[in-house]
C-alpha cells in the first residue's frame, strides 16, 4: 500500500470509528474521545492574525439543512472530533437557526473551535443588534471573527462606512471584546471587494479576514483569485475561501469532480476553505480531502483549468456572480436595517 493510500485507508477508518462510537444522549449526539489518527487536518496561519486554523472550515449554512438538529448536532461534534477547528455561521441562515443548532452543539466545547458569524445590518444599529443575537444564539459572549455579510452591491462600501455605519458597531464590539477579529464577504464582484478595501483604507479601518468565492471555474471569468487573493495577500488579510463547489451547481458541469474541486481551490491556497457539510458523507469527503492534502502540480492544476476552460468562460456555473440565487440580502432588503430576520 502507497504512502498516500495508506493515509486514506487510517483517514476512512478513523472517522468509520467515529461514526459509529457515536450515542445518543440527554444533549444530542455526542462522539467517541478523539484518537491521535483523527487529529490529521493539517492548520494554517489565518492572515496576521496569528491565529492557527484548520485548512478547511465548516459551514453554517449547510448546518441548518438537515431535518433533525440531532442530526446536525452530531456532525458538529464529528467535525470537532476529526480535526476541524474553524465554524462559520450568520445572522440570517435559516432565520438564525443555524446559530441556535451551533450554539447548542457547542457550548462545552466552545475552546475547541475558531467561531465565525456575520450579520447583514449596514447601519450601526441595526449591525449592534445583530450582533446581540448571534452571541445570544450562539451561546458565547464573544466570537473569533465578526464579519459584514453580502458585500456584493457597489454603494456597500460607502454604507457600512458612512456616519452611523455598520464599521462603527463592529469596532465597538471589538473594543467591547464581543468580538475578536472584524471582516467582511461577499460573493458577486472583485470589484466591489477591492472597493471594500479601499474603503476601509481612507477610514483606516483593518480587516482582519476576508471571504471570497475560490474555486475552478472562478479562474475564468471575473477572477476572485486574479483580482482579490493577490491584495489580500500583499495586506496580510486572512483568506476565507468559499463556494469550491459552487453550491454543487460548478459539479454539474460534468468536467470535474467534488475532489477536484476541493483540492483546486486547498491549492490557491486560502487559510481556511469553508465548505458544506450537511451530510456524514460530504464530511467525510471533507475529511478526506484536508487529511490527505498535497497541493495540485503545476501539470494537475493545468489540466483542470483546461478542462473547464470552456464551461467556466461565461460565469454560468458561478451563478452566485451572475444571478440573485445566492443574495439573501436582495430578496429580504430589510435585514440590512433591520434586526428582524
Amino acid at each position: 500500500m502507497s504512502k498516500h493510500s495508506r493515509r486514506r485507508f487510517l483517514s476512512n477508518l478513523t472517522l468509520g470509528l467515529a461514526y459509529s462510537g457515536c450515542h445518543l444522549g440527554a444533549e444530542g449526539v455526542t462522539p467517541q474521545a478523539q484518537t491521535p489518527e483523527a487529529q490529521t487536518i493539517p492548520r494554517r496561519k489565518l492572515g496576521s492574525t496569528g491565529e492557527s486554523v484548520s485548512i478547511v472550515g465548516l459551514g453554517g449554512y449547510h448546518i441548518g439543512k438537515p431535518a433533525d438538529p440531532s442530526e446536525a448536532t452530531w456532525l458538529m461534534h464529528a467535525a470537532i472530533e476529526q480535526g476541524i477547528t474553524f465554524f462559520d455561521n450568520c445572522w440570517s441562515y435559516h432565520a438564525g437557526e443555524s446559530e441556535r443548532r451551533m450554539g447548542a452543539a457547542i457550548r462545552d466545547r466552545r475552546d475547541q473551535v475558531f467561531l465565525m458569524t456575520k450579520i447583514d445590518g449596514r447601519t450601526r444599529l441595526a449591525a449592534s443588534q445583530q450582533i446581540e443575537q448571534c452571541l445570544s444564539r450562539l451561546q458565547t459572549d464573544h466570537v473569533d471573527l465578526m464579519q459584514i455579510h453580502e458585500v456584493i452591491r457597489p454603494e456597500d462600501a460607502t454604507q457600512v462606512f458612512a456616519e452611523g455605519g455598520a464599521i462603527e458597531a463592529l469596532l465597538e464590539a471589538r473594543q467591547a471584546g464581543k468580538v475578536r477579529y472584524i471582516g467582511f464577504t461577499g460573493h458577486k464582484s472583485p470589484a466591489i471587494h477591492l472597493a471594500m478595501l479601499e474603503a476601509a483604507d481612507q477610514h483606516e479601518v483593518r480587516f482582519d479576514a476576508v471571504q471570497l468565492p475560490l474555486n475552478v471555474m472562478d479562474a475564468h471569468y471575473d477572477s476572485f483569485q486574479k483580482q482579490v487573493l493577490p491584495e489580500l495577500r500583499s495586506r496580510g488579510i486572512g483568506v476565507l475561501g468559499m463556494k469550491a463547489l459552487g453550491g454543487g451547481i460548478v459539479l454539474d458541469s460534468g468536467v470535474v469532480t467534488a475532489r477536484e474541486c476541493l483540492r483546486y481551490a486547498l491549492s490557491l491556497p486560502p487559510d481556511v476553505l469553508i465548505t458544506g457539510m450537511e451530510s456524514r458523507e460530504t464530511l467525510q469527503q471533507a475529511v478526506e480531502v484536508a487529511s490527505g492534502f498535497t497541493p495540485l502540480t503545476t501539470a494537475e492544476r493545468q489540466a483542470l483549468l483546461a478542462k473547464t476552460a470552456s464551461a467556466g468562460a461565461d460565469g454560468g456555473f458561478e451563478r452566485f456572480k451572475t444571478t440573485q440565487r445566492f443574495d439573501g440580502t436582495v430578496r429580504n432588503p430589510h435585514w440590512l436595517t433591520s434586526s428582524e430576520v
